[in-house]
Parts: structure tokens; C-alpha cells; sequence
């Protein structure tokens, strides 16, 4: 059979979903970008006399975040009119426009009760043989897929790009107990022609590949570097191009990707593999905990380890937790 893709649908428009929204628009095809609609209208939509029935308050949380990711740098998008490939609306009013779609990607919160709700409604909207499949982190695919119809679990894998999803290569897939053989096949070549990836196939166990040995990395350090010594600033000079990795380093990193995406992974291989040998690296430091509790995200909120006002950035004290002015790393070594 020969297989298509025409016109995309993401449902959960994120910093990650709308990401992937922007990279199949760059590639030209035809978007269509969903989210929840809010539970309450702002005291700016009531002074326009709208109300929680208007369009433009239902689709308020699609729209405010894909012009989010539009604005961020490095640019999603090859080109600003690519925009116009994209189509927003809700998973309230819209759910249904996902027929016309030929590969649905799920891109909402990293919990399995959500996820398998949504897939729920794509299974009884969806045409037979369209694609469906999911950016999970690592939530296991074939729970994911419980329950559902015969087809739908043909044509269902993980699909997980990284973020931000125009830039980096990796592109993991990731077979659940019944996919299609031809499936996988087929968007492994996808990723490598179309998308600008590098596809490999990964198994379906908590955090799959790139995550697995990326959250290693990232707890180790945040279990060491209070006692280290080590400030923000340092340890992003250390862990960036002067290794051969990018100059979001560590902590921006972080920052770029979202702390509770990362705290749920490292979650998710806690409870879920109990025998691993550094199972306790996986549990996360108190002083993560307390920047989750105050919602210090990342650049999705705001603020995380590193916080912008004005022209002026701010770093995080890690053994305070208030923020300080930016102090430039310095190691005679490097210099």
C-alpha cells in the first residue's frame, strides 16, 4: 500500500505539540492543531463582552500557544507564512475534523488517564488506516493502546520527537504489541525523508532511549552539584560546547524543555524499574521538588533555573532558591 500524508493532525498544542505542528507545516503539508478549551473567561474577554461560548475564548488556549512557539527562538518555522498551514480549534467542537486527517499525533500531558481518554475519542473519530501515535517520554506504549479497536492498534506506535522538535534529529519509534510491521517501516523512512531525522526503532520500556540515558545524566547532576559546589552558571559552562554538546548546555536545557516534563519521566523509571542499579538517582532532590511546587517550569512559566526580566537575566541560586543576577563562569582551563 502506498501511504500519503496530506494533512497532520496534533492534538495538544504545547510547547512540544505545537512545535511538531510548526515542523510538519515547514515540510508544507496542511495542520490541524487542537486543545481543551479554559474553564473560565478572562476579566479582558468579559470587557469584550465575550463569553466562555465564543470561539475565540474556546480556542484561546491553541491559539495563545502556538503564537507562544511562533514567537520563540530558535524559530519552529522556516519561514513566518507557514503559519497559514496551520488550522487551530478544540477537542470540544473539533474532534471531529480529525477524519480528514491521514496521522494523528498525540501531544497532551504525560498522564496515562489523559491519554488514554483522548485516544478514546480519536478512535471513534479517526477513518480505518489512519496513523495514530504518540510523543509520550515514556509512558508505556502498549498501555496507551489498551482497549482500543482492532485497526486503531495496527496503525498505533510512539513517534517521539525532542524538543525543539525542527532541530534536533533524534526521532524515536517505538512499536507497540500490534503494530503493523509496515507502519514501523513507513515512518521510519518518513523521519529520515521528509522530516530531516535520524529514525531508530527503540522498545517499548520506561523512557525508551534517548530519555533513559538523558534523565541519568541530568539527575546525576542534580544529585551532585549542591554538593559540589557548583552554581548554575558553571555548571552550564562545563556541560556545553567545551564537551561537544549545545550551548543550552544542562540547566537551560532544562529550562527549554520543561522541568515537569522531565521530573515525570524520571518518575516514570522510579516506579517502574525497581531493580535498575541507580534506581535512586531516579528519585528526585528536594530542591527540584520545591521549583515544581512553585511552578518554576521553565521557560513554559517563566521562570525555572534561569528567569528573563527586561533585558536582564537572572539565575537561581540553588541553595537559596532566589534568584540572583547572572555571574559569567570562568575556569583558567577554558579560557
Amino acid at each position: 500500500m502506498k501511504r500519503i500524508i496530506k494533512k497532520i493532525a496534533v492534538i495538544g498544542s504545547g510547547i512540544m505539540g505545537s512545535g511538531i505542528a510548526c515542523h510538519f507545516a515547514n515540510i508544507g503539508l496542511e495542520v490541524l492543531l487542537l486543545d481543551i478549551i479554559p474553564t473560565d473567561v478572562t476579566d479582558i474577554e468579559k470587557q469584550k463582552g465575550l463569553t466562555i461560548e465564543s470561539q475565540a475564548v474556546r480556542n484561546r488556549i491553541v491559539n495563545e500557544h502556538l503564537s507562544n512557539a511562533i514567537k520563540s527562538k530558535p524559530s519552529p518555522l522556516y519561514h513566518p507564512s507557514f503559519t497559514s498551514r496551520i488550522t487551530t480549534g478544540n477537542t470540544t467542537d473539533d474532534i471531529s475534523k480529525i477524519a480528514t486527517a491521514d496521522w494523528i499525533i498525540e501531544v497532551v500531558i504525560e498522564r496515562l488517564d489523559i491519554k488514554k481518554s483522548v485516544f478514546e475519542q480519536i478512535d471513534t473519530f479517526r477513518k480505518p488506516g489512519t496513523l495514530v501515535t504518540s510523543n509520550t517520554s515514556g509512558i508505556p506504549i502498549h498501555l496507551m493502546s489498551e482497549g482500543r479497536s482492532d485497526d486503531f492498534q495496527k496503525h498505533f506506535c510512539g513517534t517521539h520527537f525532542f524538543n525543539p522538535a525542527r532541530y534536533l534529529k533524534l526521532f524515536e519509534i517505538i512499536p507497540g504489541p500490534k503494530t503493523s510491521p509496515e507502519i514501523i517501516d513507513f515512518l521510519g523512512n518518513y523521519g529520515e525523508k521528509f522530516l530531516g531525522k535520524t529514525s531508530v526503532i527503540a522498545k517499548d520500556t520506561p523512557a525508551f532511549i534517548g530519555n533513559r540515558i538523558g534523565i541519568f545524566g541530568i539527575q546525576s547532576l542534580f544529585h551532585q552539584v549542591k554538593e559540589m559546589g557548583l552554581t548554575v552558571e558553571e555548571v552550564d559552562k562545563l556541560t556545553g560546547p567545551v564537551i561537544g554538546r549545545p550551548k543550552s548546555a544542562t540547566f537551560r536545557t532544562v529550562d527549554v524543555v520543561g522541568l515537569d516534563t522531565l521530573v515525570h519521566v524520571a518518575n516514570g523509571i522510579y516506579e517502574n524499574c525497581p531493580n535498575d542499579e541507580a534506581h535512586e538517582l531516579f528519585k528526585t532532590p528536594d530542591f527540584i521538588n520545591k521549583m515544581i511546587e512553585n511552578k518554576w517550569l521553565g521557560s513554559k512559566t517563566g521562570q525555572g533555573f534561569y528567569k528573563k526580566i527586561g533585558n536582564e537575566i537572572l539565575t537561581l541560586d540553588l541553595n537559596t532558591l532566589e534568584y540572583r543576577p547572572n555571574k559569567k563562569a570562568s575556569f583558567s582551563t577554558l579560557e
